[in-house]
């Protein structure tokens, strides 16, 4: 007579195959977790940081300077909320590290009154506006809104050799100025009323 098949045998034997396959599973989760998180770790170490504003600024040649070292000039007028000025820092960091040798790049911020003498001079009325000046100090062009990177780059090579600058007077996508906000707060600097003659005469 045939005896009944032992179950009890094969129920440590599907136990622990169930438990080797659970550690088998677990380990393969933390390996890829721990594959993820280096990788992360190294895109963030290795991804260039974007350009901002605030960074060109602080390494701009100063006006007082680029008006006295006999180098050409690439002055941009910015603002910090200017959108186009954002999506061109980049650019302008490129060119910079191209040309910066040769060229002196000053960044004017339009929110600072004391620019407000240049604003009115070069007659900014709308941001990024660009400024190309011979070595003398001399303006030789304008461009005002976004310019693709190339243009610049050929009026800038232009304007190193001393030749005419190939694109004269651009006009891209910009950010309108307010044109009262930088004389009425240069007015209430001098503590005057913005609706005074002393304001009116800037105009």
């Amino acid at each position: 007579m045939a005896s009944a098949p032992d179950s009890s045998a094969s129920q440590p034997a599907n136990s622990s195959e169930t438990s080797m396959a659970t550690k088998i599973r677990n380990l393969l989760i933390v390996s890829v977790a721990v594959v993820l998180s280096v990788l992360v770790v190294l895109g963030v170490q290795t991804q260039t940081p974007a350009a901002s504003l605030e960074t060109l600024a602080a390494e701009a040649t100063p006006l007082e300077v680029a008006l006295t070292n006999n180098k050409p000039s690439f002055v941009e007028f910015y603002a910090n909320w200017c959108t186009s000025c954002q999506a061109m820092a980049g650019d302008m960091a490129d060119l910079r590290t191209a040309y910066g040798d040769q060229v002196n790049f000053v960044m004017l911020n339009v929110d600072n009154t004391k620019w407000l003498p240049e604003m009115l001079h070069y007659r900014v009325d709308g941001i990024p506006h660009f400024l190309y000046l011979d070595p003398s100090g001399e303006p030789v062009t304008t461009a005002i809104g976004e310019q693709p990177k190339a243009i610049i780059a050929s009026n800038l090579d232009a304007l190193v050799s001393g030749g005419e600058l190939p694109y004269q007077s651009g006009v891209g996508q910009l950010s309108e100025l307010d044109q009262t906000a930088p004389i009425e707060a240069a007015s209430r600097d001098r503590g005057d009323d913005p609706r005074s003659h002393g304001a009116q005469a800037v105009n």
